[in-house]
Parts: C-alpha cells; sequence; structure tokens
C-alpha cells in the first residue's frame, strides 16, 4: 500500500510513518523543509516538498497513495502568536481534505483531538460528546473549528473519512508541555505539581491507532485514542516510584492557578512571559480535565494502549539518558 502523511516530521506523525514503513508499506510525506526530514529519509520514507497552505502543492504527491494521514496542526500553550493556529488547523484542513476529495483519495485518517471536548470536568465523555465553548487555549478552538466546521461536514458529503482524537500523548522526545514537565521533574526544577488531568496514550500506541484506524475504522466515525485516565499527581507519583526522584509535594490548588491567570492576562499583552506562566497555560492547569473514553476504539479497531507506568518506564529512562541524569 502507498501513503501520503503531513505531519511526519512532528512527534506522533513521525511514529506514523515508521511503524507504516516498518510494515513494508510505501510513504510519502509531505515536509516544508527537507532538513528537518532526515531521520524519515533515512527510514525510506519519500519526501515530496510542500505545505498545507499552499493547496497547490497537495494533489501531485496524493494521486495514486491507497490513503492519507493528515497530522499536521499547530500546537502551542502560552504562545506570543498564534495567528499561524487559525490558518494551520482549521485552513490548512480543510486544503488537505479538500485535495484528497478532488483527487479521489479511497481512505482518510484525519487527527483531531479530545481537546475539543473541552474540560470534561473530571467525566471521560465518548465520541457523542459535544462542546461548543468557552475553549481554555487557541488550540482547542481552531482544533474545534476543524473537527466540527470542516472535517465532520465533508465526511457528511461522502469524503472517506475517519477521525481519530488522541488524547494527552506522550513519550521519548516529546517536545510538549508534557514532556518539559517530565523533563523538568527528571531535572528536580519541578516547583509544584498543576492540578490537572487527562487521558494518557504513549507516542507508539497513539500512532498504532492510526494505523488501525486506517486499516479498520469506519467512515465516517470518530475513534478517541485516548489510554488511560489519570492526574499530575499519580503521573509523578508513579514517576517517583520509577526513578526514585522526589516529586514536589505541592499541588498548585485550582483556585490559585485561575487567580494567576487572570492576574497574568494583562501582563502578557504588553511583555513576553513564558510559557508555563502564559494565561493560557494557567487555566489549562486549573483543574482542567481532558478525559475520553477509548471503549470505541478498543471494541471496533482493536487499540490497546498499554498502561501509563509501562510507557513511563520507557519515557524516562529515555528523557533521563538524554539529559545525562
Amino acid at each position: 500500500m502507498r501513503y501520503f502523511l503531513t505531519g511526519a516530521t512532528g512527534f506522533i506523525g513521525g511514529h506514523v510513518a515508521r511503524q507504516l514503513r516498518t510494515a513494508g508499506h510505501e510513504v510519502v510525506a509531505l515536509v516544508r523543509d527537507r532538513d528537518a526530514a532526515v531521520d524519515l529519509k533515512a527510514a525510506g520514507v519519500e519526501l515530496a516538498p510542500g505545505d498545507i497552505l499552499q493547496p497547490g502543492t497537495l494533489p501531485g504527491p496524493m494521486r495514486g497513495v491507497d490513503g492519507v494521514f493528515h497530522l499536521a496542526a499547530w500546537y502551542r500553550l502560552g504562545a506570543r502568536d498564534r495567528s499561524r493556529a487559525e490558518a494551520l488547523n482549521v485552513d490548512g484542513t480543510r486544503n488537505v481534505l479538500e485535495a484528497a476529495r478532488d483527487t479521489g483519495v479511497p481512505r482518510v485518517v484525519y487527527t483531531s483531538t479530545v481537546a475539543v471536548f473541552g474540560d470534561t470536568a473530571g467525566r471521560p465523555v465518548d465520541e457523542s460528546y459535544r462542546m461548543d465553548g468557552p475553549w481554555l487555549s487557541e488550540y482547542d478552538r481552531t482544533k474545534w473549528r476543524a473537527h466540527y466546521e470542516v472535517a465532520v461536514p465533508m465526511a457528511e458529503a461522502g469524503l472517506p473519512l475517519v477521525i481519530v482524537q488522541p488524547g494527552l500523548v506522550y513519550g521519548p522526545g516529546d517536545h510538549s508541555s508534557v514532556g518539559a514537565v517530565l523533563r523538568d521533574y527528571l531535572r528536580r526544577r519541578l516547583p509544584v505539581i498543576p492540578e490537572q488531568g487527562g487521558s494518557w496514550g504513549f507516542v507508539e500506541d497513539t500512532a498504532r491507532g492510526h494505523v488501525l484506524a486506517m486499516e479498520r475504522g469506519r467512515t465516517g466515525e470518530s475513534y478517541i485514542l485516548a489510554g488511560p485516565t489519570h492526574w499530575w499527581s499519580e503521573v509523578l507519583r508513579i514517576a517517583e516510584e520509577i526513578t526514585g526522584i522526589r516529586r514536589p509535594r505541592f499541588v498548585l490548588p485550582a483556585p490559585a492557578a485561575h487567580l494567576a491567570s487572570v492576574l497574568m492576562k494583562p501582563v502578557s499583552k504588553i511583555v513576553r512571559v513564558p510559557a508555563t506562566y502564559h494565561p493560557e497555560t494557567l487555566r489549562v492547569a486549573a483543574g482542567a480535565t481532558y478525559f475520553g473514553n477509548d471503549a470505541k476504539a478498543r471494541a471496533e479497531i482493536g487499540w490497546d494502549p498499554r498502561p501509563l507506568r509501562a510507557g513511563l518506564e520507557i519515557t524516562l529512562a529515555a528523557e533521563r539518558r538524554a539529559l545525562g541524569v
């Protein structure tokens, strides 16, 4: 089989590309910067120069493929410049899906997120749940638009589309805020534990869920790839048991994080503040939960994510080696 990927230089996308290559498939990856795709080329991935914001670069490398994975997205918490969020997450998704439709691609998997559900207030929600705002971050808002205003309508109009919704993805080499917290913990630089929860999916399992969705998912359906639910306090307790490195004992209370987000809002408009102290980041840390129920993915496509401890053992060992800790 031959597959076309966007976002193959990203965290999840790189694992999807390598899993497809390991299975013997041909993979074409859309890349803006070939220097950032050296590892992909070494793995036998064909590189196609292009950009999801340049629609004319998409149809050529899509022609003749058996399926398209659209993973490219903008993800930042606390970014000062958020202008590209709308363009990449909404317009870019529309460009990719329209190109897939126009070239007659027989199968498309689009990577959404459980963040389109917003703060689930401690309840693991399933694919039928819907929340229409307010959103805690620009990422949540723009991915909501891409999901409900672009992907779902195009599927209803006949695009052979399957949507996957990862939860909180972690693993070695993660450059998101999740990876940053784990590295700060390993370096003993984490002052407090955020009062936040998520459904944790190891990156290799999440990538495998994408492949399963392509192979087994029902057209027009969404599948939550969320993994087990844990609060950060539980995650760091398990991390301490694995590494012996003492975790912070103070959990930042949600009301304190919320007050800080309010106070930092005018400050962030005047001066550049670290992402950790940006009002957007603090809003998420104020007791928010991104909990998803992945029963449908387990039952219908055979997704079987590993327990958090198993994934953390791999992740923390790799990060300790990288940090020299």
